[in-house]
């Protein structure tokens, strides 16, 4: 199991998730996209759908009809109604159920770094984990920073 942690000091979250999720859907996985604020998982449904003038997102919201064919779910809970094997922590807070996925992007902004530094600490022992940290050069670039 590997969890990213991508720490967002340059470009917002409006920016780096569309392209995370992007290149998972590119290698054929699916993607749980997990925010508590019924108001974010808002924005970020209007976001995939705008993301690129060239394309979109296919995705939806959970609570629907096709929640199993969305190849993206954006959720309220860890819960992964659409089989994603993929997790995306949005919102700043760490999940333990991010645990049961094959991969957890945990993106946090400096507001919530005494939390996100809690959660690294938490993990360096767990067995079968395997942690990366990302950090955004000055471009806006991430660049792998342990």
């Amino acid at each position: 199991m590997q969890v990213d942690f991508y720490h967002l000091t340059q470009l917002p979250l409006e920016r780096a998730l569309p392209q995370i999720a992007d290149k998972v859907l590119a290698s054929g996985g699916r993607l749980l996209i997990v925010a508590a604020e019924a108001g974010q998982r808002s924005k970020l449904d209007q976001l995939l759908w705008t993301w690129s003038a060239e394309s979109f997102l296919p995705h939806g919201e959970a609570g629907g009809l096709d929640d199993a064919r969305q190849p993206v779910l954006i959720a309220g809970t860890p819960e992964a109604a659409n089989g994603a094997r993929n997790i995306a922590l949005v919102d700043g807070v760490w999940r333990e159920e991010a645990l049961g996925f094959d991969r957890a992007f945990h993106f946090f902004d400096e507001e919530r770094i005494g939390e996100a530094r809690a959660a690294w600490k938490g993990l360096a022992e767990r067995e079968g984990v395997t942690r990366n940290y990302w950090k955004q050069n000055d471009n806006g670039r991430w660049e792998k920073a342990a």
